[in-house]
């Protein structure tokens, strides 16, 4: 028997970082933000492990930022939530979120 993981279902390779990277969300209309690490990124999505409660925040449609200035930003909708950590999917210029 193999005590290797189950195979990867993503269909991009993904980055993992040891000791994440610094990022922000912040809202679309800029009424909350929450700092956080990114964990590990993928061309379609991220894992964060965000500071603080999300409880009530607004997860559906988010920006992440990059970079402190933020230069260098995605617009992102949530996937998933597992304790402090989320999983978002990464939102292509002139697409939204479903529903």
């Amino acid at each position: 028997m193999s005590d290797s993981l189950a195979p990867e279902k993503r269909g991009t390779a993904r980055v993992e970082f040891s000791r994440g990277v610094d990022v922000h969300m912040v809202a679309i209309d800029g009424t909350w933000s929450r700092q956080c690490q990114m964990t590990d990124v993928a061309e379609a999505g991220a894992k964060l492990k965000v500071e603080g409660s999300i409880k009530g925040l607004a997860l559906k449609e988010f920006f992440l930022l990059l970079s402190t200035t933020g230069a260098a930003f995605r617009r992102c909708e949530l996937a998933w939530i597992n304790g402090d950590y989320i999983g978002v999917h990464f939102l292509r210029a002139g697409k939204s979120s479903k529903g």
